[in-house]
């Protein structure tokens, strides 16, 4: 940070992803977990590109959870615009995992 308290970095090319996990320990305790996060900067890869995410969970009864992985190529929605999808697991907590999908917002949707 500078003496102003904002950031030296410019982010060029980033994705909003907001989503849930899916439900986890059905029998003894049913649960899920919501997350928020900015994808990192875009990653050429095979004429697209990726985006490195990480998230950590919400907080239920005492635990989160955390992810960090890639999204996948661009997914092109129109009007040049595209997003990004993510299906993946997170890491253990309280003696178990959660499965999620999730697909980015569109970046600069106003542009």
């Amino acid at each position: 940070m500078n003496e102003n308290n904002s950031c030296n970095c410019r982010l060029e090319h980033v994705h909003e992803i907001v989503g849930s996990t899916f439900i986890a320990e059905y029998c003894k305790d049913p649960h899920n977990h919501r997350f928020a996060t900015v994808s990192e900067e875009a990653i050429p890869y095979m004429g697209s590109h990726v985006h490195n995410i990480k998230f950590r969970t919400d907080f239920y009864d005492g635990h989160y959870h955390e992810f960090c992985g890639t999204s996948s190529a661009a997914i092109p929605v129109g009007g040049g615009k595209h997003i990004h999808f993510a299906k993946a697991y997170t890491t253990s907590a309280d003696g178990h995992v959660h499965e999620f999908q999730v697909a980015s917002l569109i970046d600069n949707p106003i542009e």
